[in-house]
C-alpha cells in the first residue's frame, strides 16, 4: 500500500488534493478545516491537538482515497 497522505502533509493540502477526506476529518471533530491553522498546521500537530491517534487517522485517510 502505497500512502498518498502522510502525518507531514498540511491540513490544507490534502484536502484540497482530496476532498473525499473531508468526511473523515469531520468525524474526528477537525470543524475548522477552512482556519487559518489549516494553512500551514500538519495533520499529525492537529491531530495530537483533537486527542487522535495519528497512525490510524492517516490510515482512514488513506483507505478513502484507495477506495475512490
Amino acid at each position: 500500500m502505497k500512502t498518498k497522505i502522510t502525518k507531514e502533509m498540511k491540513i490544507d493540502e490534502a484536502l484540497q488534493k482530496y476532498p473525499k477526506v473531508i468526511a473523515v476529518f469531520m468525524k474526528h471533530g477537525f470543524h475548522c478545516l477552512g482556519c487559518a491553522a489549516a494553512n500551514y498546521e500538519d495533520i499529525e500537530s492537529g491531530a495530537k491537538v483533537h486527542g487522535i491517534n495519528v497512525d490510524e487517522f492517516i490510515k482512514e485517510l488513506n483507505e478513502v482515497i484507495e477506495n475512490d
